[in-house]
């Protein structure tokens, strides 16, 4: 068993000490940021610097995304509401009620991810009711990754603070 006890030190199994949970959480993020819709932002920049060929791409791009998200919540949204809220409150109580760390940091992942989904909803919502094109849907698109982004950041910022709080109450420092 002394192999086992070597590995499990080398490979810390606790998910704020290891370094794949904060790769994870930063590819998250900054996937997150960077696919607005399901449209990639840096379409946005080339419709809004060229216009054209590529304002009308990006334009058929967010009008089949977004009709797309609508379809899914209206066809499934309360079922994915109810799946997503069970999802969150298990993983609430496992982490924080429990003290399971690897429930702490799907629950701190998946929270503010529900939120960007929320977003995602209303901004579809937004478009679609407005029939945002142009300048008006670069503005909205834009305003939507920003909410993204100041999203992640608080998710960012509240994930490294409960995971220096969790390594110092249990690492080597805790007395």
């Amino acid at each position: 068993m002394d192999w086992y006890d070597n590995i499990l030190e080398l490979i810390d199994m606790r998910s704020f000490s290891n370094l794949w949970f904060w790769i994870a959480l930063a590819v998250v993020w900054s996937t997150a940021s960077h696919w607005v819709l399901g449209v990639p932002f840096d379409m946005v920049a080339r419709a809004r610097r060229y216009g054209g060929q590529s304002a009308e791409d990006l334009e058929d791009l967010v009008r089949i995304n977004t009709h797309r998200l609508l379809f899914i919540g209206q066809v499934s949204g309360l079922w994915a509401l109810g799946f997503v809220c069970f999802s969150l409150t298990a993983l609430g109580l496992l982490g924080f009620v429990y003290k399971v760390e690897f429930a702490q940091a799907l629950f701190l992942l998946g929270f503010p991810l529900s939120i960007v989904g929320a977003l995602n909803l209303s901004t579809a919502r937004l478009i679609q009711a407005e029939g945002a094109q142009g300048e008006a849907l670069w503005r909205r698109l834009t305003r939507h990754r920003t909410w993204v982004q100041a999203v992640g950041m608080m998710s960012i910022f509240v994930t490294a603070l409960w995971g220096m709080f969790q390594n110092l109450s249990v690492g080597p420092f805790s007395g």
